[in-house]
């Protein structure tokens, strides 16, 4: 079936006749760019729509994110397109197979006869069925367990990566959201966000970390609680607006929920990284389904709330696109979304419904209990998909809520004729509402091409993961931030004295001292004087202690020993050299900058610096100290740190090292004119090639669909012209023939009778009758030929089609890389002095050495 580009749901039902007609019910995909409604009761049909919904946006590249409360979606991952009953048996229902006296066997044999049948009826072929398999990758994810794959909420409490200062309202938005969703799970519900001081604390810890850059955890956000990083909470110190005893109290419960094990599968596994959740590293569309019956109510609502603000973040950070670039699916929004109420979740939809279109993000709202929806939040959804329906107050307030889509639309609806067609809607029977067709329309879905089994069970998926080799692939994307950061064992086993000191090393330690008579043996108290004319530069103590043992711990591959304590902090001196490098080519589309950085520790005293062999991240100036920690050593500051001439030197001779090494790589698509700079993903550009191509074809597929169109529309007109002058040539050979007849009739009589009759007026009516024929002929012929010229035209449309397929496709795949270097004016200096790096002092036993303070953890 030719259905470009359009997604196949089923066919067109015909109420008069109670019958399904022949003509295909084909949706546009971009119409899901203004979000779908999809209503029914149980029995309906309701999940078979969607599952076929589903199917048709994996075979058209779509990616979706799919939420799944009760298990039904799970089916998504039961395509066979070899239809052997082996494959169905495991997926069968036992109970119903005892029932019907059956043996799992017999149950599996007569479901794959079914669906081998089901599908042929319906045009379907097994090859099809596997393309589907291969169209995207299935994967069920399952937060809070471990038996499909697990789902980390740490990237939820990461700063977001989008300016703050541009969006503060979103980011309190989403703080809020967040905020109430995680005192939901420790059991506060149904508090105020503007009275509550624990929802006021919170977000004021999760504004003031953010606001910075700075990234969240569950750990830090407790110990922060306890002790909070800033003064004051409106004209109140911290004290007295939340006292500490108080703050102490909301701490433990959010400890108790970290330090329980059955937490411990939220934090670990897949990131909530929603361009890693659509795609995968080769730029594969995702079909991710997020199974959340095993959790209770108030764990649904921290998840789905976090996901929804992932989604919302990560959407922010896209271009705009009239394309459907993703569809985030809800299979049940029953209390997430109601009339009446606020709940975490509630916020995050409704701003996702009037805001995503732009961005061709498309939500697809399903629900039995139109009782429970927000009609309000659903008046501009631009597609109902509307089934049979419980009772008659599941009607009328359905048919309200249409009404009001219909006024927000400046549309009129006739209320009572809609009344009628959702009272004869039968099973799999359908009424579609869209703003982008006509009308309404009734239609009988098609037959699904997965193996509707019913909700599968939590012990059911890792199995269906294994299905589509799922699991592993998943797995493999996840980041370093899917390992739980445990606290430090009070049991830590002791070691021998002298692994303390290699451990150190491993760890990144600048320099390991042998053991001294103590700390104080360890640099001076007094900070020894930059030169003149030199920035000096305080990095911050940045890791905790537990961190830095942590991290010397993991390079060594066991637990530091129990006695390593802290002595204080050592400051030692390095170079720190920062440029920023703009790039900038309009040509290319490309306007970015990139740090360069080095940091030296011990630099020749000759002033001889290999800049490349002292790479560095980069350092923002706002994370910069102003001063020293208190009561900290510093080690001497010799050559060539103390000589400003040399220094002097060393800049410059940076300068011109950031210069000669900047060089930014242009992702180019000629073709396209599509160009992407070194802050854009592979993953991305590809993308953005795919959307542009996708539009370059739809443009030159509408131009062909019109000429051929057009000439088809000529021909079909000639057609019916030669079909009209057929009736009529045909009626004239009739009426000729009959006048032949009766005058041939009239000349024999004549030839007996005493009337004569000429002969030549019979050979006259012959002549016409012949001509009559000809007639006849003629325009059968022209009709069988004007059929060919359809027909032949209808085969080039099809064939240039594919053609304009073809050529676009390539075109996508038409890339290549450019290197951009800057202007020497691009290259600015940053940073450039002695810094003051932070060490901890540790003690291991008799031994001291020292462990970094400064880095990321």
């Amino acid at each position: 079936m030719d259905i470009d580009g359009k997604f196949y749901l089923g066919k067109v039902f015909d109420p008069k006749t109670g019958k399904t007609t022949d003509q295909p019910l084909l949706y546009d995909p971009e119409d899901l760019t203004t979000h779908a409604v999809v209503v029914g009761m149980t029995g309906s049909g309701k999940t078979g729509l969607c599952i076929d919904l589903l199917e048709e946006a994996a075979l058209g590249g779509v990616p979706a994110l799919m939420i799944d409360p009760k298990g039904d979606i799970t089916n998504l991952l039961l395509h066979f397109s070899d239809l052997l009953p082996q494959d169905f048996t495991p997926w069968v229902n036992p109970d119903q197979a005892r029932k019907e006296d059956k043996t799992l066997e017999q149950a599996g044999a007569e479901a794959a006869a079914l669906w081998k049948k089901g599908l042929a009826d319906w045009g379907i072929t097994p090859d099809r069925v596997r393309t589907l398999g291969e169209s995207a990758h299935f994967a069920i994810f399952t937060p809070g367990s471990d038996a499909g794959i697990p789902v980390s909420i740490l990237a939820s409490l990461k700063a977001p990566p989008i300016p703050w200062d541009s969006n503060r309202e979103l980011l309190r938005e989403k703080i809020a959201g967040t905020v109430t969703a995680l005192l939901g799970l420790v059991g506060l519900n149904d508090i105020d966000p503007v009275r509550s001081r624990e929802h006021i604390l919170l977000s004021n810890i999760f504004e003031y970390a953010w606001s910075r850059g700075k990234d969240l955890d569950l750990g830090e956000l407790i110990l922060q609680t306890q002790s909070p990083p800033f003064p004051k909470l409106g004209v109140f110190d911290v004290n007295t607006f939340f006292p500490e005893k108080d703050r102490f109290s909301l701490a433990m419960l959010l400890n108790n929920i970290l330090a329980a094990p059955a937490f411990q599968t939220w934090i670990e596994g897949q990131p909530l990284d929603i361009p890693s959740l659509l795609y995968t590293p080769d730029n594969r569309p995702r079909h991710s389904v997020f199974y959340i019956a095993h959790l209770t109510d108030a764990e649904r609502m921290f998840f789905v709330t976090l996901l929804y603000s992932a989604v919302e973040a990560w959407m922010r950070s896209q271009s705009g696109t009239p394309s459907l670039r993703a569809i985030i699916y809800f299979d049940e929004i029953f209390g997430y979304m109601p009339p009446i109420g606020n709940p975490p979740s509630k916020q995050p939809m409704l701003r996702m419904l009037k805001q995503a279109r732009a961005f061709g993000v498309g939500q697809v709202l399903v629900t039995q209990n139109p009782v429970d929806l927000d009609y309000k939040g659903l008046s501009n959804t631009g597609t109902w998909f509307i089934g049979k329906l419980q009772t008659e107050q599941d009607k009328q307030r359905l048919l309200d809520g249409l009404e009001g889509a219909a006024a927000s639309q400046s549309a009129g609806m006739d209320r009572s004729a809609y009344d009628r067609m959702i009272s004869g809607l039968g099973k799999r029977v359908f009424l579609m509402q869209n703003v982008h067709a006509k009308g309404p329309v009734q239609f009988q879905t098609r037959w699904a091409m997965n193996y509707l089994a019913g909700p599968l069970t939590r012990t059911q998926i890792p199995a269906l993961n294994r299905l589509v080799q799922g699991s592993a692939e998943a797995v493999e994307t996840a980041g370093p931030e899917t390992v739980a950061a445990a606290p430090a064992s009070k049991e830590t086993p002791t070691r021998p004295r002298g692994e303390a000191v290699a451990a150190a090393a491993a760890a990144g330690a600048v320099s390991v001292k042998a053991p001294q008579a103590g700390p104080s043996g360890m640099g001076t108290a007094t900070r020894p004087a930059v030169p003149s004319g030199i920035s000096e530069i305080f990095l911050p103590n940045s890791l905790t202690f537990t961190q830095s043992l942590q991290m010397a711990g993991k390079a060594q591959g066991k637990p530091y020993p129990q006695e390593a304590h802290s002595s204080g902090l050592l400051y030692r001196p390095a170079i720190l050299a920062q440029a920023n490098v703009r790039f900038l080519n309009r040509k290319y589309n490309l306007d970015t900058e990139m740090l360069l950085a080095s940091m030296v520790p011990d630099p020749d005293p000759r002033g001889v610096v290999r800049w490349e062999n002292y790479p560095a991240q980069s350092v923002a100036s706002t994370t910069l100290d102003d001063r020293p920690i208190p009561e900290a050593r510093f080690a001497a500051l010799d050559p060539p740190l103390n000589d400003t001439k040399i220094l002097s030197s060393l800049q410059r001779d940076f300068e011109d090292w950031a210069y000669r090494e900047a060089k930014a790589t242009v992702r180019a698509n000629e073709k396209l004119e599509v160009y992407a700079g070194p802050d854009v993903s592979q993953a991305d550009f590809r993308k953005q090639c795919s959307e542009a191509a996708r539009a370059g074809r739809d443009e030159e597929a509408k131009k062909v669909e019109a000429t051929y169109d057009s000439k088809i529309k000529s021909l079909q007109e000639k057609l019916q012209r030669e079909q009209r002058e057929l009736e009529q040539d045909e009626a004239e050979l009739s009426d000729r023939k009959l006048e032949e007849f009766s005058t041939h009739a009239e000349t024999l009589l004549g030839l007996f009778g005493k009337r004569k009759r000429r002969l030549s007026s019979s050979l006259s009516k012959r002549r016409m009758t012949s001509q009559a024929g000809a007639d006849v002929k003629e325009s059968k012929e022209a009709i069988q030929d004007f059929q060919a010229q359809i027909t032949e035209l209808a085969q080039e449309r099809a064939q240039a089609l594919e053609e304009v397929n073809r050529k676009w496709s390539e075109i996508a795949d038409d890339e290549q890389e450019i290197t951009v270097t800057p202007m020497k004016k691009d290259v600015l200096l940053d940073i450039f002095g002695v810094a003051w790096v932070p060490y901890y002092i540790v003690q291991v036993g008799e031994e001291t050495l020292e462990l970094p303070g400064y880095g990321t953890a």
